[in-house]
C-alpha cells in the first residue's frame, strides 16, 4: 500500500484537510460523481459543475494571486488538496482557463484585460482551448506560421493550429500569433486572445485511436481580432508562452492523481474477489509495482518544492520539466501494470455501443477502461513540449550545457 508522505501538519493544515475531504464527500456534484463511478467520460457540462463547486467554494484559483480571487494557501493546503482530490476521484480541472491562459493575463495583461477576461475564467463561464501547435510547428514551436497583420485598430489573422484539446467545445483560443517575419524567429511572436465564434474560424475533428473527438484542427481564414486582445507586448509572446508552459508542466505531471491510481493498484491486489491475487506472488510484477512506487515518491518531493516555490509568488522554474519528464513516464507505467493485470479482460466495454439492456463487461471490474485509458494516455510524453525537449531544457537551464 502507498504511504502517505512523511508531513508534520500543523493543526490548521489538519483541519483544512478534513474540509477538503468534507467538500469532496458532501459537493461534489452527484451528476458528476454518478457519471465517474460508471466509468463514462464526463461532458463539459458536467466538468462545468464541477469546477463551478470549486468557484463557490472559493477554490477555484487555487494557484492565482489573492488580488485576482485566488486561494492563497500555502505548499501543504495545496498538497492537501491536490491529494484529497485524487483520493476522492474528483476529476481534473480542465486546465486552459485556469492554470493556462489565467497566469498569463494576471501577470502580463493590462487592468482592463484582467477585468475582463478573469472574473469568467474562474467562475468557469467561459471555456478555453490552447492554439500552440500547428502542422509544422509541434515541439519547435518559434516556427509557427500563423500570421496577424495589424489593420487599423484591429489584427487579421489567418492560418491553422492542430493538435487542439477540446476547441470544438471552447468560447476562447488563446494563440500564439507571428506579427512580425524579420530577425529571430522568436522575436516575431504575439499572445493573442481569440474569440472563437469569430466570422472565419472553424474547427475541424481529428478523431483519435479510442474513436473519440478530443482533439481538432482550428482555422483562421481573415479573421478579425481587435488589437485590445493582443496580451502585453508585441514579439514579446515567446516570453509569455513560456512562462504558461512551465504552468502546464507542474499541471501535466499528475503526481496525487498517479498516487490514487498506485493505491487503487495496490487494493486490487489484495482483493480476493479481483481475481488478481496470484499477481502478488509474481516477482517480475511486484518489482515493477515497487519501482513504479519508488519513483513516484521521488517526484512528489520534487512537487512540494515546485508548490513551495508558487507560493512565494514565483513562476514554476525549469524543475517543472523535471515533473513533467517523470510525471508523465510514471502515468504510462501505471497504464502498462493496468493493462497487465487485466489480461485479456483489456478488451474496452462502451456501454453506448449496446443497445440490448443486461449487457455488462466481463472479468475484474476495472478491465473494461485499462485498453482506453493506456491509448489516450500515449499523449502525455508530448503535449506540453516532448520530453526530449525538456531533457534539453534541464540541460541548459540546470545543468548549464
Amino acid at each position: 500500500m502507498v504511504n502517505k508522505m512523511n508531513i508534520d501538519f500543523t493543526e490548521v493544515e489538519k483541519k483544512f484537510e478534513l474540509e477538503v475531504r468534507a467538500f469532496f464527500q458532501n459537493e461534489l456534484p452527484s451528476e458528476v460523481k454518478l457519471a465517474i463511478e460508471s466509468g463514462m467520460r464526463l461532458t463539459k457540462q458536467q466538468r462545468v459543475l464541477y469546477q463551478q463547486a470549486l468557484f463557490r467554494k472559493g477554490w477555484a484559483g487555487v494557484n492565482w494571486p489573492v488580488e485576482h480571487g485566488g486561494t492563497g494557501w500555502s505548499a501543504a493546503q495545496k498538497y492537501i488538496f491536490y491529494n484529497e482530490s485524487a483520493n476522492a476521484n474528483a476529476p481534473r480541472v480542465i486546465p486552459f482557463g485556469l492554470f493556462m491562459v489565467a497566469p498569463v493575463i494576471y501577470t502580463f495583461g493590462n487592468k482592463e484585460q484582467q477585468q475582463r477576461f478573469l472574473p469568467d475564467i474562474l467562475s468557469s463561464k467561459v471555456w478555453w482551448c490552447q492554439g500552440y501547435s500547428e502542422p509544422n510547428a509541434g515541439s519547435d514551436l518559434a516556427a509557427i506560421k500563423t500570421k496577424a497583420v495589424k489593420q487599423d485598430n484591429n489584427y487579421i489573422v489567418n492560418g491553422v493550429k492542430t493538435w487542439t484539446t477540446l476547441a470544438h467545445l471552447a468560447d476562447w483560443i488563446f494563440c500564439l500569433v507571428r506579427t512580425d517575419d524579420s530577425g529571430k524567429k522568436q522575436q516575431g511572436i504575439s499572445f493573442m486572445l481569440i474569440d472563437m465564434k469569430s466570422p472565419g474560424v472553424s474547427v475541424k475533428p481529428i478523431i483519435t485511436l479510442d474513436g473519440l473527438r478530443e482533439v481538432n484542427e482550428v482555422f483562421f481564414e481573415d479573421v478579425v481580432v481587435p488589437k485590445e486582445n493582443l496580451i502585453g507586448e508585441e514579439g514579446k509572446g515567446w516570453t509569455y508562452a513560456k512562462v504558461l508552459l512551465t504552468h502546464e508542466r507542474t499541471n501535466i505531471a499528475g503526481v496525487a492523481l498517479s498516487k490514487q491510481r498506485l493505491t487503487q493498484l495496490y487494493q486490487m491486489l489484495n482483493q480476493p474477489s479481483s481475481g488478481l491475487t496470484d499477481l502478488t506472488q509474481n516477482s517480475v510484477f511486484m518489482a515493477k509495482v515497487l519501482l513504479t512506487e519508488v519513483e513516484l515518491k521521488a517526484l512528489e518531493y520534487t512537487e512540494l518544492r515546485v508548490l513551495s516555490a508558487v507560493s512565494t509568488g514565483k513562476a514554476p522554474g525549469p524543475e517543472s520539466s523535471i515533473l513533467k519528464i517523470k510525471g508523465t513516464e510514471i502515468q504510462q507505467k501505471l497504464d502498462e501494470l493496468y493493462l497487465e493485470m487485466a489480461g485479456i479482460y483489456a478488451l474496452p466495454y462502451v456501454p453506448e455501443q449496446y443497445d440490448d439492456e443486461g449487457i455488462e463487461p466481463t472479468g475484474p471490474f476495472f478491465a473494461a477502461n485499462t485498453a482506453p485509458h493506456y491509448y489516450n494516455n500515449r499523449k502525455v510524453t508530448i503535449f506540453g513540449g516532448t520530453n526530449e525537449i525538456q531533457k534539453n531544457i534541464i540541460a541548459k537551464q540546470v545543468l548549464g550545457l
